[in-house]
């Protein structure tokens, strides 16, 4: 996890990830906060890396690369994804997928504010255009990969990394799943910008798609 400022929510999340994995996963929070987030985080057992903000991308990269697993895992901090749902993404991994990513949408994302959910579903298009294969959820933050793929693929966006962890597996024949997940309603107030961080996920999106196709 990439972490800032999400002291309400910390907490919830490393209790349900210390329940649903019987307390045998290593968590690795990339922390840049001002409040008490990080101090939590240590106090539930994580791994705090130290950073100053330097956004999304930036401390998720740092967060994957990290813990030497076979299986890495990523989720927000913000109590929206479904740590219950967590032992079903490694079993597909188990059972030879690359990577397993949840999607939010294919229940609707009712606690996703509407014009979340219209950027997204735009987001997926214009993926979808690029690849030449369809895709549903390109931004969600909860995904299993196998180790050698977070390894292999360089990484180059910031706010639209989760769009390229993505994007970058499907367009070299990774064998990736989409897999349906419930979405909540977050605990504390969001730090992403809908519009400026709306463009430059969409740049992202377009730049990764053009040059995974022209590689």
């Amino acid at each position: 996890m990439g972490t800032y400022n999400e002291e309400e929510a910390i907490e919830t999340v490393l209790n349900d990830i210390d329940e649903v994995t019987d307390g045998k996963a290593e968590v690795v929070c990339v922390d840049g906060s001002s409040d008490r987030t990080p101090e939590i985080a240590e106090e539930h057992g994580a791994t705090v890396i130290r950073q100053e903000p330097q956004g999304y991308g930036v401390a998720v990269r740092e967060a994957v690369l990290t813990p030497d697993r076979s299986i890495v895992v990523t989720t927000d901090c913000d109590d929206t994804y479904p740590m219950e749902q967590l032992p079903e993404f490694l079993e597909y991994i188990n059972e030879g997928y690359d990577v397993v990513s949840g999607d939010r949408l294919y229940h609707g994302a009712d606690a996703m504010p509407a014009f979340n959910r219209f950027g997204n579903h735009a987001f997926a298009a214009i993926a979808s255009v690029l690849l030449g294969e369809r895709v549903h959820d390109t931004t969600t933050g909860m995904r299993a990969y196998r180790r050698e793929v977070v390894q292999d693929i360089e990484w180059t966006e910031n706010t639209g990394l989760s769009a390229e962890l993505l994007m970058r597996p499907l367009a070299r024949g990774y064998d990736v799943r989409e897999h349906p997940i419930e979405y909540a309603e977050r605990l504390g107030e969001t730090k992403l910008d809908p519009l400026q961080g709306g463009a430059e996920i969409a740049k992202s999106i377009i730049k990764v798609g053009l040059e995974e196709r022209f590689r």
